[in-house]
């Protein structure tokens, strides 16, 4: 009896970023990549009375920035849902209000990277945890080493950001990395995507449970400097977030028909 024949590699389905045909197009599947993120983190419990946000550039206006209307809770978003804001937190698209506080940090961080077209913050619980030990992510695991040496401490804390100068600290705190953790505060993460930013939020909040969970039991071992930076090479990449967050996409998306209306 023979072995089965492998199939051709290019026979077999792999999902990649798609190319867009236009502006309009393009703007459509952001503000879908959005809406079904904002589900994922309710799902998820990183929702926190009117607390959290995500933004999207809009691919034409660049300096505008969709984002999640406030006061709806991220599992009834939609894409119709969402709010076109300024870089001053002005709406001009939209019937929500903007919480401004959020809006304020956000707008300054996609200031100041114009690689980024999405950013990520939650008041999520083990973010917040951490956030309060002013340390960073130890690499003591494959998944931490992915924010191995690209994410940043924001040592301060003044209350809730309110002014633009506030959100440019926190900007330059983050530099050109993927993330930053806010003390006394959480998580801030970014991406070349809705996806990206969004799973390096996920992967970055179970980073913080893994690392609080090792501590109480013992005293974790850290990967050596250079597997460190090895596997930080290989899975650190926005395209490796994006694949990585598809799952998530296929199952927000599947269960909820009213998502793209």
């Amino acid at each position: 009896m023979h072995a089965p024949v492998p199939i051709p590699t290019d026979h077999l389905q792999f999902a990649m970023p798609p190319a867009h045909e236009s502006v309009a197009d393009e703007r459509r599947y952001r503000k879908e990549r959005l809406a079904g993120a904002l589900r994922v983190f309710g799902r998820l419990g990183y929702e926190d009375g009117v607390s959290g946000h995500i933004t999207a550039r809009d691919p034409e206006y660049t300096d505008c920035f969709w984002v999640n209307p406030f006061g709806v809770p991220f599992q009834h978003v939609t894409s119709g849902d969402l709010v076109l804001a300024n870089a001053e937190g002005q709406v001009v698209e939209g019937r929500y209000h903007v919480n401004q506080a959020a809006f304020t940090v956000h707008a300054q961080v996609h200031a100041a990277r114009p690689d980024v077209v999405a950013v990520a913050h939650c008041h999520s619980v083990y973010g917040r945890a951490l956030s309060t030990l002013r340390e960073l992510l130890d690499p003591i695991t494959q998944e931490a080493c992915a924010f191995y040496e690209d994410h940043a401490l924001y040592d301060d804390y003044s209350g809730v950001a309110v002014d633009a100068d506030e959100g440019r600290r926190i900007a330059s705190a983050l530099g050109p990395r993927k993330a930053v953790i806010l003390r006394n505060h959480g998580l801030l993460t970014v991406g070349d995507s809705v996806d990206a930013a969004a799973w390096w939020f996920i992967s970055m909040e179970r980073c913080c449970q893994v690392q609080l969970s090792a501590r109480a039991a013992g005293r974790p071992t850290l990967i050596d400097h250079k597997q460190a930076v090895a596997t930080r090479d290989q899975l650190g990449g926005d395209l490796v977030a994006w694949i990585n967050y598809q799952p998530l996409w296929r199952a927000v998306s599947s269960t909820g028909p009213d998502l793209l209306s």
